[in-house]
């Protein structure tokens, strides 16, 4: 095995992303999911961040089919899945042509607007709406999160600007989630495989904190039912925010 090459600092910020990202998607929904790339582009290249990450994130989707199993809505899941196999495609493109500045700001950008986005009540307040977003806004809002999950495995924010006003209950909308972005996972394999980013570095990377993934989701399926979203997302989406606009300030200076 090619022993990954990077220093006890990368590891210590991989442990946390690892395990915020496991928490997030065992157990609210995967909102804060999106933290780990921009976390370790801290210290190394976003797309090799993202790579390093795919393979992890699949193995929690397994962990998460198999908590929430049957716990989907079958029908919102093929409303979804056109706009996100568009969203796939167009994110591989933009990944694989712009310069590694270029997707660390985009990144930096997206973080700070997630957060933005969950500091203004944005979702929530769709989420109260008398009248849920109808099938094109569906497809609109899963095509801009395959986009984003593609670039930055940042795919939750915008697809609960769509799922949350449909007033699912909770273990209903985490499952959803759950099988949404197992689907958009796997598929996300052909084109990081396509931009060659499955390399020994990178699988061996991946290898070493891989017994990382099921234990975040076990401890997210764990709080479910035992903790608020509050003090989770607060507590992340600050984090998230700095490190955008550390992103940011890097790439611009």
């Amino acid at each position: 095995m090619h022993w990954p090459d990077f220093g006890p600092g990368f590891f210590a910020l991989a442990i946390v992303a690892i395990m915020i990202t496991g928490i997030s998607k065992g157990g609210f929904g995967s909102g804060i999911g999106g933290v780990a790339v921009p976390i370790l582009s801290l210290q190394i290249a976003p797309l090799q961040a993202a790579s390093i990450m795919l393979p992890i994130l699949c193995l929690m989707d397994l962990v998460g089919l198999w908590a929430y199993r049957g716990k989907w809505s079958t029908a919102q899941i093929r409303l979804m899945v056109p706009g996100a196999m568009v969203g796939i495609a167009l994110g591989a493109l933009a990944f694989g042509r712009l310069p590694a500045n270029s997707v660390r700001l985009l990144i930096g950008i997206i973080a700070i607007g997630f957060t933005l986005n969950y500091w203004s009540g944005l979702s929530a307040r769709l989420a109260r709406t008398s009248r849920p977003p109808g099938r094109a806004q569906g497809i609109l809002w899963s095509g801009v999160s395959g986009f984003t999950s593609t670039l930055a495995h940042a795919g939750g924010p915008p697809l609960a600007i769509y799922l949350l006003p449909q007033k699912l209950d909770r273990t209903l909308f985490v499952g959803t989630t759950v099988a949404f972005f197992t689907l958009v996972n796997y598929v996300k394999l052909v084109p990081y495989a396509w931009l060659g980013q499955f390399d020994a570095a990178n699988l061996s990377t991946s290898l070493v904190l891989l017994p990382l993934a099921p234990l975040g989701m076990a401890l997210g399926i764990w709080l479910h039912r035992r903790i608020s979203d509050r003090w989770f997302y607060r507590i992340s989406y600050t984090a998230l925010f700095a490190t955008g606009a550390k992103l940011v300030f890097d790439a611009l200076t």
